[in-house]
């Protein structure tokens, strides 16, 4: 059964402390490279969006961190997620390794610029 939670301080705290400290370091990169993005939970994992737009997600698992942040962005940064299990519109980051946290806020502030060009059409 999947667990709910109410808020990503809930869904973080489900983790043993080294997870929390990797989960932490992603959603503080994140909410640092987009002032104004909203935080919540969606699909059981941390979720943030621009004016009701998703932006990303990111969620704990066994072995990795997953990054959910559309296929759009994948192609964008191809070359510098090479390294990474991929999927369509997601990346593996795997525990063990150190977090890409520029390559995050990277991405984090593509997918705005992205939101924020196809509001003003």
């Amino acid at each position: 059964m999947e667990k709910t939670f109410s808020n990503v301080d809930a869904y973080i705290a489900s983790f043993p402390p080294d997870i929390q400290m990797l989960l932490d370091d992603v959603r503080s990169t994140v909410k640092k490279a987009a002032p104004g993005i909203t935080e919540g939970i969606s699909y059981g994992i941390a979720a943030y969006h621009y004016k009701g737009k998703p932006v990303l997600y990111f969620g704990g698992f066994k072995k990795h961190i997953g990054l959910y942040a559309t296929p759009e962005a994948q192609q964008e940064f191809k070359e510098e997620l090479s390294d990474y299990k991929q999927g369509k519109g997601s990346v593996k980051f795997p525990f063990g390794k150190p977090l890409p946290l520029p390559l995050i806020t990277r991405i984090v502030k593509f997918k705005m610029q992205q939101l924020k060009s196809s509001s003003k059409r």
